[in-house]
């Protein structure tokens, strides 16, 4: 117990956090979540079909789990928005175990292991990872797969011996990441680049014929996962991809298209400090993505890890941080900035924000440390004193059906009045 407070701890405040008010924050539905009730609906009782081109185009995984939670809670807000819920909380678990595979975050109280459980509380009480917890979008799900993914490939690759079972279990999980949320496609290149650096930078010449044989394991495991979708997708179009991703309107010129592609690198970019994502639903509208204390640390360590790039981690996190940005950056300009399709970045920011965090620790005596906590504690104040206080005053209006779930479904048009 001694040993695992801080995991127990972490998880109950997720666990309330979560779901304090958990069926009026928001209040109302948005309307993807009636269209996403209509998928899940529509794949029960059918054949397994690992893409469906209802609510503009998703890979159906996410609507399986979402059927089952509808069957079993009923049509209802609760089990529309239950499994991104727990993907939140599970992703809040899995990121505390990743930190503290790390040994370069343990400088503070040793004893205690105090910074893994502060990296995490940024994590959880960010009102980013907030929001998307809390209402039944996709997001979550991808992370917690992404995490999982990562977790199993760092219990493989930090032993002396190489984990053929983590390796492939790193593996399916990646294969799951890329058979859900759309932006889940390229985040394969992460465990797969991660591998290919560590094992030639790190085995002697007598290991370097198993390279071969452990790259094997992560792929054909990872192969295996994604064959259904891909098989789909050879003799069908990615609907959602056509629709969104102006490099392929050849009806556009190269001028516009590099125009365009300069215009999302500086929203994205101008997201975390200046002007953030002006959807209601993914922010409050405009607000930075991270707050003046956050965004100074982010800075910081992002400037130390890239300066430092082959220590620890840091290059690992640079490249998660890249990936997990990437698919915004090819679709059209007035969909950017989005912390929605940007959400798995998260992990990369507070990966940042603890490298600033143990290089300042360096520079100050141990007894002011408790500024340290004290800085964090009121940042993680404001971020959910924003959401509950300010960014739910949004929702009244950004989340626009007022119907109850199990009419809405059944409506031509949800948009009409309630009655009085």
């Amino acid at each position: 117990m001694k040993k695992r407070w801080a995991l127990i701890v972490v998880s109950l405040i997720a666990v309330f956090l979560v779901f304090y008010q958990f069926t009026f924050i928001p209040k109302y539905l948005a309307f993807d979540e009636v269209e996403f009730t209509k998928l899940a609906l529509s794949l029960d009782g059918k054949p397994y079909s690992p893409y469906s081109q209802l609510a503009t185009g998703h890979s159906t995984m996410y609507f399986y789990i979402l059927l089952t939670s509808i069957k079993t809670f009923g049509i209802n807000v609760f089990a529309l928005r239950f499994p991104a819920a727990v993907f939140g909380i599970l992703s809040i678990i899995l990121f505390y175990l990743i930190i503290k595979e790390f040994k370069h975050f343990e400088l503070l109280i040793k004893k205690y292991n105090i910074l893994p459980f502060l990296l995490t509380l940024i994590l959880l009480t960010s009102r980013w990872f907030i929001n998307f917890s809390r209402f039944s979008f996709e997001p979550t799900f991808l992370l917690f797969l992404e995490l999982t993914s990562i977790y199993f490939l760092l219990r493989a690759m930090i032993p002396k011996a190489v984990s053929s079972f983590n390796l492939i279990i790193s593996g399916i999980f990646a294969g799951l990441a890329f058979n859900s949320y759309t932006p889940g496609r390229i985040f394969f290149l992460l465990p797969l680049g991660f591998l290919v650096f560590k094992l030639v930078n790190s085995l002697t010449r007598k290991l370097n014929n198993k390279i071969v044989e452990y790259l094997l394991y992560f792929l054909i495991s990872f192969i295996i996962i994604i064959i259904p979708l891909t098989s789909y997708f050879l003799t069908h179009q990615d609907s959602r991809i056509d629709q969104l991703f102006f490099w392929r309107n050849h009806e556009m010129t190269i001028q516009q298209k590099v125009s365009g592609t300069l215009q999302n690198i500086s929203s994205l970019s101008f997201m975390f400090f200046y002007k953030g994502d002006m959807n209601g639903r993914h922010n409050y509208p405009g607000k930075p993505a991270l707050n003046p204390i956050l965004a100074g640390l982010f800075l910081i360590g992002l400037f130390i890890s890239l300066k430092n790039y082959r220590k620890d981690f840091n290059i690992f996190f640079i490249a998660y941080f890249l990936i997990s940005v990437a698919p915004s950056i090819p679709i059209y300009p007035w969909e950017n900035p989005s912390m929605l399709r940007t959400f798995t970045m998260i992990p990369s920011l507070v990966y940042f924000i603890g490298i600033a965090v143990v290089n300042l620790s360096k520079k100050i005596k141990p007894r002011f440390y408790f500024l340290i906590f004290l800085v964090i504690f009121l940042s993680s104040f404001y971020e959910l004193r924003t959401y509950f206080k300010y960014q739910s005053k949004v929702f009244e209006s950004s989340f626009e059906i007022k119907h109850p779930l199990e009419k809405a479904i059944k409506m031509k048009n949800v948009y009409e009045k309630v009655n009085q």
